[in-house]
């Protein structure tokens, strides 16, 4: 039961993180349209981890909520991917982080929705269109940068030389993982195939040597999480159990 507990708070602690990233562009974007399509996907992120903590909280018991699991742990205590707490440095490093995880969860969500366990397969069906317009909406900006001006071009090597040593986290398996059957060598050759493809058509070259930053899966975190949580769980923490 464990093992199945570690596993729905990774995917909802990841989906939370990286959708608190994302809303952080809210007012900001280059365009108007794409800042409304960056804050609906932060909204779809969110969404996916409220069903995901429910269900975390369900298993948990002892008056756990999707709240006190989002807003009452610490950083020790939350195990998602090291590259969804990174700060957003410009557009292009945002576009690349949500591209390498969208197309990494697109193909996880695939493998999920033929679980044997009837919960996790419900979520990850539920999600899976969600998944693809993301997947879709980021391949379209990496081809749009990568293949425009000097400028755009340049911030993309920059973004890409910058993640770089983050993607290899979302193969390597945790003993979470392992108990949860999940196929993370077929998802990383998947990943490894889309990505090239769509870095091919941007005119972009995926690193083929990297260094592999881990540790967020089992909560070892950069110093970047601290600063998210206190953001995110400050009203909470000020004012316990306030109800609107």
């Amino acid at each position: 039961m464990q093992y199945l507990i570690n596993y729905t708070l990774y995917l909802a602690d990841t989906t939370l993180i990286l959708s608190q990233r994302n809303s952080e562009w809210c007012g900001h974007g280059p365009i108007l349209e794409q800042d409304i399509a960056l804050t609906n996907i932060a909204l779809d992120l969110l969404g996916q981890s409220r069903s995901l903590y429910q269900y975390a909280a369900e298993l948990i018991g002892n008056n756990a909520t999707e709240d006190s699991l989002a807003y009452l742990r610490n950083e020790r205590e939350f195990k998602n991917l090291l590259l969804v707490e990174l700060p957003n440095t410009d557009w292009a490093q945002t576009i690349v982080k949500q591209f390498y995880f969208s197309i990494y969860q697109l193909y996880l969500f695939q493998q999920l929705q033929q679980h044997s366990n009837t919960h996790i397969a419900a979520i990850a069906e539920k999600a899976i269109k969600e998944i693809m317009y993301h997947a879709r909406w980021s391949s379209e900006w990496v081809i749009r940068l990568g293949d425009g001006t000097t400028e755009s071009h340049g911030r993309m090597l920059n973004a890409i030389d910058e993640l770089k040593n983050y993607t290899n986290e979302m193969f390597i398996p945790t003993a979470y993982e392992v108990e949860m059957n999940i196929d993370l060598k077929l998802i990383q050759q998947q990943w490894n195939e889309k990505v090239n493809n769509i870095f091919e058509e941007a005119t972009l070259l995926f690193p083929n040597k990297t260094f592999s930053q881990t540790g967020g899966k089992t909560g070892t975190h950069t110093e970047h999480l601290g600063y998210i949580l206190a953001e995110m769980q400050y009203l909470q923490r000020s004012y316990p159990n306030a109800q609107w």
